[in-house]
């Protein structure tokens, strides 16, 4: 029996091309959530045609679930970087910058997140039960580990990361309102300031 035929990898233009959907679809998709979205929008921000977005991916929610899976990987990059071996202390406050850092430098990837939750995550909720919830669920652990051995105060593991994503996530998802806000020339410096601090306060033990 003769071998199958071996998968062709994608050429220089095809990868730019998708490359430029994506880049594209992200913009529209965080502009404009996924119900204001369109095949037509995304073609016009990339400066292709609807039929070559069309030869690329299915149609709009291919690309939308596309876009989420990357996003997935990402996002969940800084919770799995934890070390349980680190100082609790640090090893929290750590993850919380590294997410503000996220806030600053991918603020299309969390209004696109963020949009797709509050639609109820209709395309991404499996991920949010087989990927996120098993290793929230595993955090939560470690946080309640060093809560039992005097390292950390005693608050509700899950209800903490809650608050680190909301407080971090916001200077991205809200980030209209924040720079009509603030004064300051430098809105992460102060923002990740004051949360070391109020993290700090919460946890020591």
């Amino acid at each position: 029996m003769n071998d199958p035929s071996p998968i062709r990898k994608p050429s220089r233009i095809q990868q730019r091309n998708r490359k430029l959907i994506l880049d594209a679809a992200l913009e529209v998709f965080s502009n404009h959530g996924y119900r204001g979205a369109t095949l037509d929008l995304i073609a016009a921000r990339a400066g292709l045609s609807k039929p070559n977005i069309l030869y690329y991916f299915e149609g709009k929610e291919d690309i939308h679930v596309t876009l989420l899976n990357q996003l997935m990987d990402s996002w969940l990059a800084p919770l799995r970087e934890i070390d349980p071996m680190g100082d609790p202390m640090e090893e929290v406050l750590a993850y919380v910058h590294r997410k503000l850092e996220m806030s600053r430098d991918l603020p299309r990837e969390s209004r696109l997140f963020a949009n797709e939750v509050l639609q109820g995550a209709p395309r991404m909720a499996p991920h949010l039960e087989t990927v996120l919830k098993p290793l929230v669920d595993d955090t939560a652990d470690l946080i309640e580990g060093w809560i039992a051995a005097g390292k950390l105060a005693a608050v509700d593991p899950r209800h903490l990361l809650f608050s680190i994503w909301a407080t971090t996530q916001h200077y991205a998802d809200f980030d209209a309102q924040v720079r009509v806000l603030m004064d300051e020339a430098d809105v992460q410096e102060g923002a990740r300031a004051h949360l070391d601090t109020m993290f700090r306060r919460l946890l020591a033990p």
